[in-house]
């Protein structure tokens, strides 16, 4: 069957559209400003086959990398699948044959011991080579000009981690691509991986610790001189997974921690810090230091997992708009023993946090990310939580102001990326997809640029993209030079 079921994640801005194509010359409106050079890489979740249960998320897609190519004022467009080997067996079954979403108890047997990751989740740039990530397996890397599979990942052996987060992070100065990977040791287990590979891609260092319970981690950060890992109490169950049920189901009333150690430290020296219960992160803006011992983290808090299908696993009958939540600020004395920490609200509830890749890890001024327009009607139903985003936020933690680009119903925002200008005055460019419903089933899409600084501002360029696009999860900006670096150490090779 090529029909998809009925669903949020499956229909309106959700419905699967399994093209692979290349497009050269898109429309623009406006003018591209001309420090504008690379490629946008996005990560684009679209089942091949129609899933085999029909109350899947749209989570299970299979990967497709993304490409807008900035190149002398044109725009050319090209999108594949990631030839994972989850995605090739399907593709000679002519069907779907891995079942609930992380669950290989409900796979079909022909397929046991197959990789199930989709690789659908982030593309990663680092040492002239990109990878396409989901935290469940190992990255798959991509050829950057062509978009073809080279394969799956683990730095020639090197890696012992089951599984990488899609959250790497790139030290600014270093070059150094620090990571991690959760259920490391295999299903449910509470293996951490912290790792870190140097600026030419090669694996530095392998550290494991057990985290405090089995449960999801998206996403971590760095600073200067500490590492944090942050456990919300979204948890998964073997047994759970034996019987079918869900893999992860959110806990309400189990209290969260957050782990910091030494970031060249021993995994030895972590100390925990307890946390309040029931709370999810997903996305974390920052992390910095002042070099004295008191390390903070910027995070997007709410108070219950922002996915209905993980609350209703944990029996949390809640809807879309009633959960709570805020840009938080958690401080830590590193000087002092104890458990406690500093918490202090910095912006209203969003996700997708956005700030100048130079940085990462060092105190910063200002940032930006996505949230719902409180005026005007209900955002459209889409995207990977099944509600989508209409409005763009810069904030200054530092004195609370805040500025916004807020559309009105019927649009949907993409999580940006940031592009730096050459003016040292200047906040640089945001760069994101904006998809607007144009018929009661029809959606068209156009990648925007904004000025990074002035946000409530129109968009200084608007490229048309001729054909439907799915909703991405996050990008990546790799500029031009870059890429021919990479290019060109691939032809000496």
């Amino acid at each position: 069957m090529t029909s998809f079921p009925d669903t949020v994640d499956y229909s309106g801005l959700n419905l699967p559209v399994r093209l692979e194509v290349e497009i050269q010359n898109l429309e623009v409106e406006g003018t591209i400003p001309p420090e504008i050079e690379g490629a946008f890489f996005r990560a684009v979740p679209d089942p091949a086959h129609r899933p085999m249960f029909d109350d899947d998320t749209a989570l299970s897609g299979d990967g497709m990398i993304s490409r807008f190519l900035f190149e002398d004022g044109h725009v050319d467009f090209s999108i594949k699948y990631v030839h994972t080997a989850r995605y090739l067996a399907e593709k000679k079954a002519r069907k779907a044959l891995f079942g609930r979403y992380r669950n290989p108890f409900t796979d079909d047997p022909s397929v046991k011991d197959v990789d199930r990751t989709v690789a659908n989740t982030t593309p990663i740039w680092h040492a002239g080579r990109l990878f396409m990530t989901k935290e469940d397996g190992r990255a798959y890397e991509v050829d950057p000009n062509t978009l073809e599979t080279i394969g799956s990942w683990d730095y020639h052996g090197a890696l012992k981690s089951q599984t990488m987060t899609a959250h790497a992070r790139i030290d600014p100065e270093t070059g150094e691509m620090f990571f991690f990977g959760y259920e490391a040791g295999g299903l449910c287990s509470e293996d951490i991986a912290y790792a870190y590979a140097d600026k030419d891609g090669n694996l530095v260092s392998e550290q494991w610790f057990r985290a405090p319970y089995a449960a999801m981690m998206h996403d971590f950060a760095i600073s200067k001189n500490y590492a944090f890992f942050p456990i919300f109490p979204t948890t998964t169950d073997i047994e759970r997974l034996r019987a079918g049920g869900e893999h992860w189901a959110h806990r309400q009333d189990q209290e969260s921690w957050m782990g910091v150690m030494p970031r060249y430290g021993k995994v030895e020296e972590m100390r925990w810090f307890r946390g309040p219960p029931g709370m999810s992160v997903f996305h974390i803006m920052n992390a910095f230091d002042d070099g004295e011992g008191q390390a903070s983290i910027d995070m997007h808090i709410s108070d219950t997992n922002a996915f209905p299908f993980m609350r209703k696993a944990g029996g949390i009958e809640r809807n879309q708009w009633e959960i709570g939540g805020s840009l938080q600020r958690w401080t830590f004395d590193m000087t002092k023993p104890g458990e406690t920490f500093e918490v202090r609200d910095l912006g209203p509830p969003g996700d997708m946090p956005r700030i100048p890749d130079a940085l990462q890890g060092r105190p910063y001024r200002h940032g930006w990310y996505l949230s719902i327009n409180p005026q005007g009607g209900p955002p459209l139903a889409g995207g990977p939580v099944g509600t989508a985003f209409n409005c763009l936020l810069r904030i200054e933690p530092g004195n609370g102001r805040i500025d916004a680009m807020g559309l009105p119903p019927g649009f949907a925002i993409n999580e940006p990326i940031h592009i730096p200008s050459r003016d040292p005055d200047h906040e640089g460019w945001l760069m994101f997809v904006v998809d607007q419903q144009v018929g009661e089933s029809d959606f068209a899409s156009e990648v925007w640029i904004v000025d990074g600084g002035n946000v409530a501002a129109p968009p200084v360029a608007k490229i048309k993209v001729p054909v439907r696009l799915r909703p991405q999860v996050h990008g990546w900006w790799v500029p031009k030079d870059q890429l021919a670096q990479a290019a060109s150490l691939k032809e000496a090779a």
